[in-house]
């Protein structure tokens, strides 16, 4: 059955992505790591095991934009939290399993993103969690669709954001794969892969 890898990626324009980031680097440098580490990563985690969809922002933006690899299918992330967002990736019209993973995690490879996938075998749900609370990764089997509560309650940017997330699904059996930091502050960065560290 076909596999889809969702990544979620917004335009890499200053004051619009990893401000956080940029409150300590400043926000041109901010910008400029993202859209290097985002081409980096969509690099990385292409596999013939699995299609990869580009899930952009702003919706018209990211459509037509050069940043990134023409050849990859691209959707709109649409309106709404990152809830509604990643719900409607979630429920695109493909057969078989679907993951969605953030941009901004530097250690993401193909064999994390297998794993995950394996671990959709046995259960009807997977989530890579994060040092913070949050995850990295979210994967459903959609064998018995999607369900309406998903994501209901989430505290966002929040160390309940995975408890939450995974509380919306009491129905499902969840399993967790590897926890991976992504980068949203100086420090973050300079705990990351070797190729994203400061000097």
């Amino acid at each position: 059955m076909k596999r889809t890898l969702v990544v979620m990626l917004k335009e890499p324009h200053p004051g619009r992505v990893k401000t956080r980031l940029g409150k300590d680097i400043g926000m041109v440098a901010a910008a400029w790591w993202f859209r290097h580490q985002t081409r980096r990563l969509i690099s990385r985690v292409q596999d013939p095991r699995w299609q990869v969809i580009l899930a952009v922002s702003p919706d018209a933006e990211g459509l037509r934009s050069r940043v990134w690899p023409a050849h990859l299918g691209r959707m709109p992330q649409g309106r709404g939290d990152l809830g509604d967002r990643m719900k409607r990736a979630l429920s695109l019209p493909t057969a078989g399993p679907v993951c969605i993973i953030g941009a901004d995690i530097p250690d993401i490879d193909r064999k994390q993103i297998a794993r995950a996938f394996r671990a959709l075998g046995p259960s009807d749900a997977v989530f890579g969690p994060a040092p913070d609370g949050g995850y990295w990764l979210i994967g459903l089997k959609r064998m018995q669709g999607i369900s309406p509560r998903l994501f209901e309650g989430v505290r966002w940017s929040s160390e309940h954001a995975l408890a939450d997330t995974a509380a919306s699904l009491p129905t499902h059996r969840i399993a967790y794969v590897d926890r991976l930091r992504d980068v949203d502050t100086l420090d973050d960065l300079r705990m990351t892969a070797p190729g994203a560290r400061v000097t």
